[in-house]
């Protein structure tokens, strides 16, 4: 059993994972980094919709669950490259079976969103 940030138990391992990827963006951000090292502009640039306060805010939540790992390489300015950590990286397969649910029932998946009113 674990505790999350509010402080509520949480028995179910499902919920308990989730509590790491919950929000809007964390999958999102994950998802683009499972395959690669991305410096920030890079990153801003494949989230279409993300305001710079958010990606900052995500990025540094996702670096303090050790989820990421955040490289500084010296000069004029600094480039920053973000990456999954060790652990970060256990969810590649967790994010490759989300995508290929995403993909084998997309019809599906934007109908119940389109009649739900929500965007796809």
């Amino acid at each position: 059993m674990s505790v999350n940030t509010n402080g509520r138990l949480l028995v179910c391992p499902v919920e308990t994972a989730l509590e790491m990827l919950s929000g809007r963006w964390k999958a999102r951000i994950l998802w683009k980094l499972h395959r690669q090292t991305m410096r920030y502009s890079e990153l801003r640039r494949s989230l279409p919709g993300i305001t710079e306060k958010m990606l900052a805010q995500q990025l540094r939540q996702l670096e303090r669950d050790n989820l990421i790992t955040r490289t500084i390489h010296p000069g004029v300015p600094p480039k920053v490259e973000y990456s999954l950590s060790e652990f970060g990286a256990t969810l590649s397969p967790v994010l490759d079976s989300i995508a290929d649910w995403g993909v084998q029932n997309r019809p599906h998946i934007v109908e119940v969103l389109q009649r739900n009113g929500a965007q796809s």
